[in-house]
């Protein structure tokens, strides 16, 4: 039995929330979340080298990865791998890079189902922005 860590009920080591005030995880001594984060203890320019991130703080907003190469739901970085990526190469569902390769991109050079692109772009509905916008 140890103290619940919001009200110090005491409640079983096991116990997913409190009886008592509902707190999850209880017996943790801190806790951050949902789901798994790891950060390298690698840093480049005050980015982890990798930052891999699945989690969810306890009021349910997202942890972005953020990093020289970052993984996860949403990511940042200068390598991304995710559903929602910004970042100089990005493979993603939707993202936003210099080169993307996503089912809907935005970047300099895409590979999309759909896409906008600056200098090359290829996939099903890939379209140029500066025509796009010659033609307003």
């Amino acid at each position: 039995m140890k103290p619940c860590r919001e009200c110090h009920h005491h409640i079983s080591e096991q116990a997913l929330t409190c009886p008592s005030c509902g707190t999850p995880f209880p017996a943790k001594a801190n806790w951050d979340g949902w789901g798994f984060e790891y950060k390298s203890a690698t840093a480049i320019m005050g980015l982890p080298l990798l930052h891999i991130s699945f989690k969810y703080r306890p009021n349910r907003v997202p942890v972005p990865a953020r990093g020289i190469i970052a993984i996860g739901q949403f990511a940042c970085g200068v390598l991304t791998i995710s559903q929602f990526g910004i970042g100089a190469v990005s493979i993603s569902q939707f993202t936003i890079a210099g080169f993307a390769l996503a089912q809907f991109a935005f970047g300099y050079w895409v590979i999309a189902q759909f896409g906008l692109y600056l200098h090359e772009g290829h996939g099903q509905v890939v379209k140029n922005l500066l025509e796009l916008l010659g033609k307003l």
